[in-house]
């Protein structure tokens, strides 16, 4: 069975991504599996000429484990609150590890090691992109990911998912992404909204023709009855997306992150601050040709 991987760095922002987990693996049908990756001075470029006594490594371990067990303890206890309302629910397990290294990595290692297939992370307070670990960043784990990536706006409370946003740039390459999406809809009994977002040349130029391509290729290989197209007038990505936070009436709302595409510019620089200033419900993204090739 497939999990659901919960970095945390023990945060009021990490803790309620973990809450949020525990209804979405409800859903799902998923076990879910803490995990923190520990960055010591062992691991940094002058490591080798600084003795880093195997005393404070061992405390160090110790203690993320003693918190690991502890935020795991809590999980369980919330899960067990739940059966005992809804016995005839799914009942996610929770397990947890943790690793020396860079996030990207350690992540890498315990999605392959764990099974898992989504990283549920929080997002910060503070209008960027949390760090969770020291010496890395939620911003740079997307960058480099190859596996999905949820992250849950700070106090966001889990509710029903009906809705569920994916904007495109129309790029044939994001079927194969709508595929595994519509999967997970199916388990949520949500509905997909494939948003365009262009100005108004698009009312008379290729692009409509181009929309009208890719939902043609779209019903040849995604059987799925609840997915809608919605074209957006906008006169750039950023005031597109901000409407559709506002106005769209979504529950997730879900992107692809290309290093040289469509939304090149949202993760870095302003207009990641401008995203993130702007998120106000969980933020899903996914990798350039990721899902079964079909």
């Amino acid at each position: 069975m497939k999990k659901l991987l919960i970095p945390t760095d023990f945060s009021p922002s990490a803790n309620n991504a973990a809450r949020y987990a525990v209804h979405l693996a409800t859903l799902l049908k998923k076990n879910i599996t803490l995990c923190n990756a520990m960055m010591i001075p062992i691991e940094a470029p002058a490591a080798g000429q600084v003795a880093w006594p195997l005393v404070d490594y061992e405390a160090i371990k110790s203690d993320t484990t003693e918190q690991l067990k502890e935020q795991s303890a809590k999980l369980r206890a919330k899960i067990a609150e739940q059966a005992a309302f809804f016995p005839e629910e799914f009942h996610p397990a929770v397990d947890y590890t943790s690793e020396v290294g860079p996030v990207t990595d350690v992540i890498r290692n315990v999605l392959d090691e764990h099974n898992a297939s989504m990283v549920v992370m929080g997002m910060s307070g503070a209008g960027g992109l949390e760090r969770f670990f020291i010496g890395s960043s939620s911003r740079d784990l997307i960058a480099k990911a190859s596996f999905p990536v949820l992250l849950i706006p700070p106090g966001y409370i889990f509710g029903q998912i009906k809705t569920i946003s994916f904007a495109t740039d129309l790029d044939k390459g994001d079927i194969n992404i709508l595929h595994t999406l519509a999967r997970l809809a199916k388990s949520l009994d949500a509905e997909i909204r494939i948003c365009h977002i262009s100005d108004h040349k698009y009312e008379h130029g290729e692009e409509k023709y181009d929309a009208e391509v890719f939902m043609t290729e779209l019903g040849k290989k995604v059987s799925y009855p609840k997915i809608t197209y919605h074209h957006i007038k906008s006169m750039d990505v950023d005031h597109g997306l901000s409407w559709l936070h506002e106005h769209g009436q979504v529950d997730i709302l879900t992107m692809v992150h290309r290093p040289h595409g469509f939304f090149t510019g949202l993760f870095s620089g302003s207009h990641t601050q401008k995203l993130a200033r702007h998120v106000s419900l969980p933020l899903l993204v996914f990798p350039p040709g990721y899902g079964a090739i079909i």
